[in-house]
């Protein structure tokens, strides 16, 4: 598997996106504006990225990779069914 030395701040955003995404997929989401337009905020940031423009960046296996690593990292550090985002309470 090819590593891609992808900058911390596209990182960030992409972890964010997800996090942002899953909040919106619970039933009946609170702030679902709101949260709809963070998510279009950060795919903006994610897709217009300047790493996107670099050799390593060419390449659709670094969209695929970073999504991957970003998605898995989550997963890991909030356990099954948690976004790390602060929920209805």
């Amino acid at each position: 598997m090819e590593s891609f030395p992808f900058p911390d701040d596209l990182i960030r955003a992409q972890r964010e996106w997800h996090d942002v995404y899953r909040a919106l997929a619970v039933p009946r989401p609170r702030r679902a504006t709101e949260l709809r337009r963070r998510l279009l905020m950060l795919s903006t940031r994610i897709e217009w990225h300047p790493f996107w423009s670099t050799p390593d960046g060419w390449t659709p296996a670094a969209r695929v990779e970073l999504r991957r690593q970003t998605r898995l990292s989550r997963a890991a550090s909030f356990g099954p069914g948690r976004t790390g985002l602060a929920g209805p309470g």
